[in-house]
C-alpha cells in the first residue's frame, strides 16, 4: 500500500486514525463532506482555467499540471509543479478556502509531501511551495520548505507503514482538543 498526503495528515493529527481506518478498515466517509466535494470541483476548474498561465511574479518559467507522482511510500496528485528561475521546483496547491492570516498545518504537511515526491521524481531541489486561496480572490501564499519538513513526512510515512504492517495500536494524540470532532471518538479508548 502506498500512502497519500491525507494519510500523513491524519497520522500527524492522531496516529490512531491510521489504526482505525487502515488496520480495522473503519472508513471516515469523507466523500460526503460538502467542502471536500466543492473543493475537488473547483480544483478541476482552476486547473483548466490556468492551463497556459505562468506566474512570472514568483519566478515561474514552466509548469506541469495535475501531476500524479509516486515513490516507494507515497503517492499524490499535485495541482501544479512549478519550475522556477533558480532551477528549483515548487508545488502549488489550490484550496477552496479563505486566507485568515494563518496557514493550517494540514496545508503545510500536504506541501511537504509534495516536495518529497517532486524531489524524488524530478531529481530537483524543492525549497518552497505555494498555496492559492480560491475564496480570497486567489491569494497566493509562499511557504518555505526545509529538509526538516520533508524528513517529518518521511518519518510519518515509515511510522504509518509500521502500524499497518504490524497491527500496532498506537498512542492517541496528546492534544485532547482534537478528540472533540474526531470521526472515531466514539470507538477510541483514550
Amino acid at each position: 500500500m502506498t500512502l497519500t498526503p491525507s494519510h500523513i495528515i491524519e497520522y500527524l493529527f492522531c496516529p490512531r486514525f491510521t489504526y482505525f481506518e487502515y488496520v480495522l478498515a473503519i472508513p471516515q466517509y469523507e466523500e460526503k463532506n460538502y467542502k471536500v466535494m466543492k473543493g475537488r470541483e473547483l480544483h478541476n476548474k482552476k486547473l483548466e482555467e490556468n492551463k497556459d498561465y505562468l506566474r512570472k511574479k514568483i519566478g515561474v518559467v514552466d509548469k506541469h499540471l495535475d501531476q500524479y507522482l509516486t515513490n516507494d511510500l507515497l503517492r499524490g496528485r499535485i495541482d501544479e509543479v512549478l519550475v522556477l528561475q533558480n532551477g528549483t521546483m515548487a508545488p502549488l496547491d489550490y484550496k477552496f478556502a479563505e486566507y485568515k492570516d494563518k496557514i493550517y498545518e494540514t496545508y503545510l504537511t500536504q506541501l511537504y509531501c509534495y516536495a518529497w515526491l517532486i524531489e524524488e521524481n524530478f531529481d530537483v531541489k524543492v525549497e518552497k511551495g505555494f498555496i492559492v486561496y480560491i475564496r480570497s480572490k486567489n491569494k497566493i501564499m509562499e511557504v518555505p520548505i526545509t529538509e526538516e519538513d520533508k524528513n517529518l513526512v518521511r518519518q510519518a510515512a515509515k511510522d504509518i507503514e509500521n502500524i499497518i504492517d504490524k497491527n500496532i495500536f498506537p498512542k492517541a494524540t496528546k492534544s485532547k482538543k482534537r478528540c472533540i470532532d474526531c470521526t472515531y471518538r466514539n470507538i477510541c479508548v483514550k
